[in-house]
């Protein structure tokens, strides 16, 4: 059907010309929090890979591979709901008790190794990522854990939706204790003491708009300095039997919380986060136990996003099962559903944009030539990561599947699962970087750049109507996904992708001039977004900044792309990018994604963009006095 568009309204909201219509008539189903755009695309998915998996669990489709046939075995346990029923909270209770065993920081510190490969909590985290100053090599991370709200500035005086969210959290965890055998006296006292250790944490930890400027990222700190952040946990050993190695250095994303930890773990404060531990795990575990502990389990999250309902039993099943092989799945969708053709069409695509992007660099007039030709080699190396790999990660070939009849629950091989991904990922560090690994799933409704890597990666999921189709015309399709291909490829030049070169390596290869005038336009962007009013709050212009200069850059690049076909079509290359941002979400999950999210809203990303472009104001007549209006010195242009 196609969609009814009020062409009259076009020069006062785009997005409600396009989805006016679509949005009056519009539910959010019970168990989500939005619907429209990238989540219709999941949904559809959701839809068919159920059904075939249904097949697969009846036999009547056969595994490909020893990988779908784990998967099978893992899909078969978490859809026995008897069998969760009868095993109760007993699959949990081992991890509660090794955490109800510790008398002392000393008794944490002697398996604190073993502990983070458990997959249990900890007053601190440790990964391993790209090293951003060598990127040929893996280097091991450490930051803050993550907080009981969403964000530390939910810990601030007075925040009305802190105070809305933390009485629905304490009842859903005193629930949560009971069910998993405790008293509710019992229960209230560890959540009141877990509760004032997560307080403490707060001041120390980033915030999301802190978070989201990776020029603050890279503190590197030795091997002694981050031991001696704590005298109550021998952070040295547990360290170098994580990596079996001695590390130079550590990143320390968050230095601030390493100065504060030794404040933090006191004598006096161990009782504090021994409660946190168990809150932590609790929060965690529940939802794969029965179907009560499941339920009750997402009554927090869905409070903050306005989900009226939690999933159903078969809709979680398939979610636990293709999140815990998501790369098997993704193999498995991506080879069925999405195949070569399509593969090799969108991968020359990219290859176009690449094309029109190095073009523009070449013809950039602020940049100094130095600056132009790093950029061009940044975007001759950048790689590109089409549909589906090549081949499942060898991380899956280890995942064996304990069955009931052996013993095995559901949480019992989720820790298994947990601690081989864990070793998995520990076994990397100072091993060379592949950037050949993807880090999505082909299933998902999804893109990204990574600086580390210098890559692009277009999953196969996103890569369908309204998108992208071989039936649309080429205008619709760069509306679509080549707007989405050229805003990945514009997210190397943004705030944070600048920092990087051709390598992945934090590397300044800007001239201070250039630099000084990207910084500039940057602000303008900030400007542009900072304080529009949206969902009762404001959108943080910071916060934002980085998506809102690849959306900006994306748009113009596609829009130009668009121009150089045969059978360009402006009014329809800007209607179906309206179209792509189409989304109903609940007030919710609206504010909270003002607080913590990278993105503007859906809606925003769809109108301030296109008054940026001049192309939009002469397809559409128009004119100053109406409200998509914005004079030509206000228009931002950076890429």
């Amino acid at each position: 059907m196609a969609d009814k568009i009020d062409h009259s309204l076009i020069k006062t909201d785009l997005y409600d010309a396009v989805n006016g219509e679509w949005l009056k008539t519009a539910t959010i189903p019970g168990d989500h929090s939005t619907t429209g755009g990238f989540t219709d695309l999941s949904d559809n998915i959701e839809k068919t890979l159920m059904a075939d998996f249904k097949e697969l669990l009846a036999g009547n489709l056969k595994p490909d591979n020893d990988e779908m046939n784990e998967f099978k075995q893992f899909y078969q346990l978490v859809s026995d709901f008897d069998k969760r029923e009868k095993d109760g909270s007993a699959p949990l209770k081992p991890y509660l008790d090794r955490i109800e065993a510790l008398n002392s920081y000393q008794d944490l510190s002697d398996q604190l190794a073993d502990w983070i490969l458990t997959g249990l909590p900890t007053p601190f985290s440790l990964d391993i990522d790209s090293d951003m100053k060598d990127s040929t090599k893996y280097a091991l991370f450490a930051s803050g854990p993550r907080l009981f709200l969403p964000d530390k500035t939910y810990y601030e005086k007075d925040n009305q939706a802190a105070k809305q969210l933390m009485p629905v959290l304490q009842k859903m965890m005193t629930a949560l204790f009971q069910q998993a055998g405790y008293e509710e006296a019992q229960a209230k006292a560890i959540i009141e003491n877990a509760t004032a250790f997560d307080k403490l944490i707060a001041p120390h930890v980033k915030s999301a708009e802190e978070g989201a400027d990776y020029s603050k990222m890279y503190n590197p700190r030795s091997l002694d300095q981050i031991a001696d952040s704590t005298e109550k946990l021998d952070l040295r050993t547990a360290i170098k039997s994580l990596v079996h190695g001695t590390p130079e250095k550590i990143i320390a994303t968050e230095p601030a919380y390493f100065d504060a930890l030794n404040d933090l773990l006191t004598d006096d404060h161990f009782q504090m986060m021994k409660s946190w531990l168990l809150f932590k795990t609790v929060m965690g575990l529940s939802g794969y136990l029965t179907e009560e502990q499941r339920q009750t389990s997402t009554t927090y999250s869905r409070a903050m996003s306005g989900r009226k309902e939690a999933r159903s039993q078969q809709k979680a099943a398939y979610d636990l099962a293709t999140g815990v092989f998501d790369q098997v799945v993704g193999d498995y969708y991506g080879r069925k559903y999405f195949g070569e053709a399509a593969k090799q069409d969108v991968h020359d695509m990219v290859v176009k944009m690449i094309n029109v992007y190095k073009k523009r660099l070449a013809n950039n007039t602020w940049l100094g030539k130095t600056t132009r030709e790093k950029a061009i080699l940044k975007l001759d190396k950048l790689g590109i990561q089409v549909g589906y790999p090549d081949k499942i990660d060898p991380l899956y070939s280890k995942f064996r599947v304990t069955a009931a009849n052996d013993g095995g629950s559901v949480l019992s091989n989720l820790m298994t699962f947990t601690r081989i991904r864990n070793e998995d990922d520990f076994s990397r560090w100072n091993q060379p970087v592949d950037r050949t690994r993807w880090e999505m799933s082909a299933a998902t409704v999804n893109a990204y750049f990574h600086p580390f890597y210098n890559i692009i990666v277009f999953p196969a999921a996103i890569l369908q109507t309204p998108f992208y189709s071989l039936k649309q015309s080429s205008s619709k399709n760069f509306g679509g996904i080549g707007a989405v291909i050229a805003h990945e490829i514009s997210h190397a030049f943004d705030n944070n992708g600048s920092l990087f070169n051709e390598n992945g390596s934090l590397n300044n290869w800007w001239t201070e001039a250039d630099n000084a005038h990207f910084h500039k336009l940057a602000e303008k962007m900030v400007k542009e977004f900072d304080g529009l009013p949206y969902a009762g709050q404001k959108v943080n212009g910071k916060l934002t900044v980085s998506e809102n200069i690849a959306d900006g850059g994306g748009l113009s690049c596609a829009l130009e792309a668009a121009k150089g076909e045969p059978d360009a079509d402006l009014n329809a290359f800007f209607l179906n990018w309206a179209k792509i941002w189409r989304q109903k979400a609940t007030p919710e999950r609206e504010q909270l994604l003002l607080s913590i999210d990278v993105h503007a809203p859906a809606k925003l990303r769809a109108n301030v963009q296109v008054q940026n472009l001049d192309d939009f104001f002469t397809t559409f007549n128009v004119q100053p006095g109406d409200k998509m209006y914005r004079a030509p010195e206000n228009r931002v242009k950076i890429w």
